[in-house]
């Protein structure tokens, strides 16, 4: 039985983004002498991560979906009250009140195209029981949607791609992190500068890392559009690929366009060549860990990220200069042994995975790519952010304390020789994840694995990108230029 005291309070008809309910819940956990917190919309899916976590009493079971539900443990009642104080003092802040920087923000999509009736684009951000219907409500008034929200049935995500396309609209995601459009970064993205580049992308972390290895080296991006993990899958089709191409064609300040995505279902895969087939535009397609693919003239297949950045803007796609791998060489550590790669980008860790099978490393990793295995191997590659690891709790590249323990674990284990780390920034990331990393090397010795990081992002981003950098090398972290630098940097050091 779990020691300590426990409780929850509900506030009716309250509701909160879940990113913002997140970095409460984390600054909640973080007082003294609590062990559990967690703020939660009554959901039926959230009240069985309570009840999974033991957090769940009658008042909390009681709670409907429009009610919050704030569920504290710990060791003792001045810990569980001041833990219930932090929570409603956060919730009584300006983003909780709806009240903005700019004044007052509107709480439903009516008030809100009343006050803006210009509007074209929804963002949908509720708990998945209900993301289907609010999206489907924006689309019937002609509002393209991008749909921040996961646990979205996948019928219903048909559904909706299938209304969207007929009506000439942008359905993004469901579990859509990440958009650039028309220059203003939308969710997880980077401050990066206009240009002729139009970015398509299924996950958040693939277009981010494109489009801030083409800004670093001189070019822009017209628009990123994600699209959604699921979209190339046989059940979709692909829809919402199909209808990111109509928009970039359509766009006279597109040229170039980058497709980033996992391997796509063998079908879809030929109805988007097809469609590319049909473009004016030249294509890039980066489906990470696929075999070549059947492409038309105007289209070429890049490997990974980097590769697909130089092929879109000359300069953006250089290999890593040698310095890297000498910086590793030089450093103090262990650089032999097994990989051990801590990611907080699904795309990011699918990318050092095909680096890694490219040199003939095998490995696990929880993000199957084609040709991947080997767990007999011992190298383990791990995205942190999936969802075993985030049920109930912040994603990594929010709280970036998410890592600490896998982290620590990788350093004091004798049989790691190297650990491999991505560093995600820009907006909605967690302010300062290079000094969370550097805290936690702190208070391991020289005799630790060697540390490599790639660091995504732009230094017109909050965090500062060479500023995070500068903080990484000064813990003694080898920072390679690109995540598949990182990759390639790591893989020749256990070659020896």
């Amino acid at each position: 039985m779990t020691a300590g005291v426990a409780a929850t309070r509900t506030r009716a008809g309250f509701y909160l983004d879940s990113v913002a309910l997140m970095r409460i819940s984390q600054a909640v956990q973080d007082i003294a002498g609590v062990s559990a917190a967690s703020l939660m919309m009554g959901s039926p899916s959230n009240k069985e991560l309570l009840r999974d976590a033991g957090l769940l009493d009658a008042d909390a079971e009681a709670a409907g979906p429009n009610d919050l539900v704030i569920a504290v443990r710990a060791d003792d009642g001045d810990a569980l009250r001041a833990a219930f104080e932090t929570a409603e003092a956060a919730l009584r802040g300006p983003a909780a009140s709806g009240r903005g920087e700019a004044g007052w923000n509107p709480r439903s999509l009516e008030t809100g195209l009343r006050a803006l009736p210009g509007a074209n684009l929804a963002i949908v951000s509720v708990p998945g029981d209900f993301a289907a219907r609010e999206a489907r409500r924006a689309l019937e008034r002609g509002l393209n949607v991008m749909l921040f929200s996961d646990n979205v049935a996948l019928a219903e995500e048909v559904a909706l791609k299938t209304l969207a396309r007929g009506r000439g609209l942008l359905m993004m995601g469901p579990d859509c992190g990440t958009a650039i459009l028309a220059g203003a970064p939308i969710g997880f993205a980077n401050a990066v500068p206009r240009g002729d580049i139009g970015l398509i992308a299924a996950s958040g972390t693939g277009l981010q890392e494109v489009a801030c290895l083409i800004a670093r080296a001189g070019g822009g991006i017209s628009h990123g559009i994600g699209v959604g993990g699921r979209d190339l899958g046989a059940a979709v089709g692909g829809a919402a690929t199909l209808s990111a191409i109509d928009a970039l064609d359509r766009d006279g300040a597109t040229r170039r366009v980058v497709l980033i995505s996992k391997p796509p279902d063998p079908e879809t895969a030929k109805r988007i060549a097809d469609r590319i087939a049909a473009s004016p535009k030249r294509f890039t397609l980066c489906c990470i860990g696929m075999e070549p693919m059947d492409l038309p003239g105007n289209a070429r297949q890049a490997a990974t990220l980097r590769e697909a950045a130089g092929d879109a803007f000359a300069g953006a796609g250089v290999a890593e200069p040698e310095r890297t791998l000498e910086a590793a060489l030089g450093r103090p550590g262990r650089k032999r042994g097994t990989v051990r790669g801590l990611f907080s980008g699904g795309s990011l860790c699918a990318e050092a995975q095909a680096v890694l099978m490219s040199a003939g490393i095998r490995f696990f990793s929880n993000v199957p790519i084609p040709g991947a295995g080997g767990a007999e191997s011992g190298h383990r590659l791990i995205d942190l952010g999936a969802d075993e690891y985030t049920r109930g709790r912040p994603h990594p590249m929010i709280e970036p304390a998410v890592r600490d323990r896998p982290l620590a674990k990788a350093l004091a284990d004798p049989e790691v020789g190297v650990v491999l780390v991505d560093v995600v920034v820009g907006h909605g990331a967690h302010e300062d994840p290079a000094g969370r990393l550097a805290a936690v090397l702190a208070a391991h010795g020289r005799e630790a694995p060697v540390v490599i990081a790639s660091v995504c992002g732009t230094d017109e981003d909050p965090q500062n990108r060479s500023a995070q950098v500068e903080a990484l090398r000064d813990a003694g972290v080898v920072v390679a230029e690109s995540n598949a630098g990182a990759a390639e940097t790591a893989a020749a050091l256990l070659a020896g």
